[in-house]
């Protein structure tokens, strides 16, 4: 089952079992992904879609925060209950030891030298951990392991 269909199944069940905070957060989610569908002129596809997601959780996480620093806990626990909705529609993140070795592993493939092959090393893993992983840690393991 492709992910817009299983939104659109937990869309349905958060309505009947009336959690109008789920179904806000579906209900802009499935918005998003059809003003991008209706921009592209085309359906799209699950790594499209989870990039949505990534998107909103950025999203909430930076609202959070700010809501923590204005203090306003209301708000700031309303977008924490958003983000773990929206979290659960992400694969499981990668542990930092297992794409540490995998930088590795690209970085001995792409015989990368130096902090100048480094988009190369950035363009596979990257790819390979959508979603998994975030381009910040990915960019700054791949820092760190090029210029040893």
């Amino acid at each position: 089952m492709d992910l817009k269909q299983t939104l659109r199944e937990d869309l349905i069940g958060a309505m009947k079992s009336r959690d109008s905070l789920k179904v806000d957060t579906l209900r802009l989610l499935t918005s998003e992904i059809k003003n991008k569908e209706i921009d592209l002129r085309q359906d799209l596809r699950d790594e499209e879609i989870l990039s949505l997601v990534t998107t909103q959780v950025k999203k909430r996480k930076e609202a959070a925060a700010l809501y923590a620093k204005g203090g306003r806990p209301d708000l700031q626990e309303k977008e924490e209950k958003e983000l773990s909705i929206l979290q659960g529609y992400l694969p499981e993140p990668v542990a930092e030891g297992v794409l540490r070795d995998r930088i590795q592993q690209v970085i001995t493939e792409e015989g990368a030298q130096g902090m100048k092959d480094m988009g190369k090393v950035m363009k596979v893993v990257i790819s390979e951990f959508r979603g998994r992983a975030g381009g910040g840690l990915v960019k700054d393991l791949v820092s760190e392991l090029l210029g040893k």
